[in-house]
């Protein structure tokens, strides 16, 4: 468990210096703001290795039971999670316009939908850390961030629509061979 734990703080750590006001700071203290990206990769990398290395030794602890005839309801959220997924990383469409940073939002809904299927220890460490991670970078970022003025097409809608859904056609077919745990869909 100290594996992930250890994933999860190097991973967010980076991610939220900004929300920490120290993000200047660091770049400040660094010979270059190439310097601040290239640890930034390495640091968060790791932390990523780290935190899949470490959910995947975790020992498995019940903290609670999901109730197996709503399990639904996290496939229900994924469809949204995937397709604002797909719409932060496209250029300006109206649910980035919108929304700001739907990416987050995506990840937030990600891991709700997570935390709502499983009840044990590691899976409540990284899918609770996740939530709290997107709320808050969602929150202030949305503060901050201006798209109101940039002009935005349908077309990108259109793209992220069909791809979140093809993503989620492809996870929910290949779930269990990714992650080792099938989805039954039925």
């Amino acid at each position: 468990m100290i594996i992930l734990i250890s994933g999860l703080v190097l991973f967010f750590a980076p991610h939220l210096l900004r929300e920490l006001g120290l993000r200047q700071s660091v770049i400040n203290a660094l010979p270059s703001e190439g310097a601040y990206k290239g640890i930034y990769s390495v640091v968060s990398l790791t932390g990523l290795v780290l935190i899949i290395w470490g959910k995947s030794s975790s020992p498995f602890t019940m903290i609670w039971q999901p109730m197996y005839e709503l399990r639904f309801i996290s496939h229900m959220m994924m469809i949204p999670a995937l397709i604002l997924l797909a719409a932060g990383n496209m250029p300006m469409s109206f649910i980035r316009k919108f929304l700001r940073n739907p990416m987050l939002l995506g990840v937030l809904f990600w891991s709700l939908s997570h935390l709502w299927s499983n009840g044990d220890l590691a899976s409540i460490l990284l899918f609770g850390s996740f939530a709290l991670w997107s709320a808050i970078k969602f929150t202030m970022l949305g503060l901050a961030s201006d798209t109101a003025s940039k002009p935005a097409s349908v077309f990108w809608d259109t793209i992220a629509l069909v791809g979140g859904l093809t993503m989620y056609a492809l996870i929910s077919i290949y779930h269990g061979h990714l992650f080792g745990v099938g989805l039954n869909l039925a």
